[in-house]
């Protein structure tokens, strides 16, 4: 049997959690605590295009955050 996060042909959710991080996730699983839709029921090459597109930077916010407060500004693109 195959993993479920694998599935070329599957249907699958992008998730979004509160440090602006996405997931690739299985629509046919539960949404973990601490995690949104972000995009709903995709094909896995739509949602890994959707997270392409929309996480330009890999930082959680806090830190992002962080780094502005320390520095006053921010080297990466805020989103």
């Amino acid at each position: 049997m195959s993993s479920p996060f694998e599935e070329n042909d599957g249907s699958y959710h992008v998730l979004l959690n509160d440090e602006e991080q996405y997931s690739l996730w299985p629509a046919s699983l539960d949404v973990p605590a601490g995690w949104r839709i972000a995009l709903n029921d995709a094909n896995r090459q739509d949602c890994l295009a959707f997270i392409e597109e929309n996480w330009s930077d890999m930082r959680p916010r806090s830190l992002r955050s962080a780094m502005k407060s320390t520095t006053g500004t921010c080297s990466a693109v805020e989103s």
